[in-house]
């Protein structure tokens, strides 16, 4: 097949997915399907940047285009380039090339570590022990295997008598492929028994269920039977960022949520999240956001008003 064939098809496939996905998806935001693993994700418009926890999945553009960062690390995907993420990491996404006629528009598919394991001992040599950490996240182009996958996927939910059997199998296939990908190190870290990378995704599952306490590393650093330095340098591997940073971040992103979400001044959200002092949390806080927390939030609340005004 010629390259230039083998792009038509391509082209092909990545039209009928977002045709696809834009019937399911009315209007921009991101929509849980009758298969959970699978949600799909619309934007009309290119948004400001969105701050949230990223969990293992592997998301796959059909249109548009998508700007995520980690850290001080930046990853673009478009279409036909898929973005997965082997472990919980707090990111900023920022849709890059959208609009009314030409929505970005895209698949995300949950994986779970469990099913990593299996696949790997199905198809290497049993074990996942010598595993070692590599980046929780990677960006990667699709092999026309995986683009047929997913629209398997996806055309499911015209059926969804055919889901509860055939999803599952579409959903391993995908898993499968990106396995094999030639970054696929990054998943494979997920799984359980995975040697030091399994030890720091537990770490990250401890920090992030006890965000507001006081981080204790060399508690943390003997739970998962390392130095401190160890685990300082093999946090960084995976997350591009040591643990009080990534705390940090876990923290803000948890109280810009409360004070978007419920009836807190910026001083409660603080101590809830784990600050001792108000004027530490505002000034990281804005660090972080680029605005003080009562400006972000204003700024925020006002772009949602004229959003769901422009929608009705």
């Amino acid at each position: 097949m010629s390259t230039s064939t083998a792009r038509s098809t391509v082209n092909e496939k990545l039209a009928e997915l977002a045709g696809s996905i834009a019937r399911f998806s009315a209007i921009d935001g991101t929509y849980q399907t009758n298969f959970p693993p699978l949600s799909l994700i619309r934007s009309s418009e290119d948004a400001v940047p969105v701050y949230t926890v990223y969990e293992p999945s592997i998301c796959l553009v059909a249109q548009g285009s998508k700007l995520v960062l980690l850290g001080d690390e930046a990853y673009r995907y478009g279409p036909s380039q898929y973005f997965a993420v082997s472990v919980d990491l707090p990111i900023s996404g920022q849709v890059t090339e959208a609009s009314a006629e030409h929505p970005y528009l895209a698949v995300r598919l949950r994986i779970d570590p469990q099913q990593v394991l299996e696949l790997l001992r199905e198809t290497e040599d049993g074990s996942a022990a010598r595993i070692s950490t590599a980046r929780g996240l990677y960006v990667s182009e699709a092999a026309s295997g995986m683009l047929d996958a997913f629209l398997r996927l996806v055309r499911l939910l015209e059926t969804p008598e055919d889901l509860p059997v055939l999803a599952p199998m579409a959903a391993r296939e995908i898993l499968y492929r990106a396995l094999r990908d030639g970054q696929g190190q990054s998943i494979r870290q997920m799984a359980p028994g995975a040697g030091h990378a399994a030890s720091v995704a537990e770490v990250i599952r401890r920090i992030r269920e006890s965000y507001n306490e006081p981080l204790r590393i060399d508690e943390l650093a003997g739970e998962a039977g390392m130095s401190p330095s160890s685990l300082h340098r093999r946090f960084r591997d995976v997350t591009a960022m040591s643990p009080l940073q990534f705390q940090k971040q876990i923290r803000l992103q948890e109280a810009r949520r409360m004070l978007l979400c419920e009836p807190v001044q910026a001083a409660e959200a603080a101590f809830r999240v784990g600050y001792e002092s108000p004027s530490q949390f505002n000034r990281e806080y804005a660090r972080l956001f680029g605005r003080p927390p009562l400006v972000d939030i204003r700024r925020l609340k006002t772009l949602s008003a004229r959003r769901t005004a422009g929608e009705n």
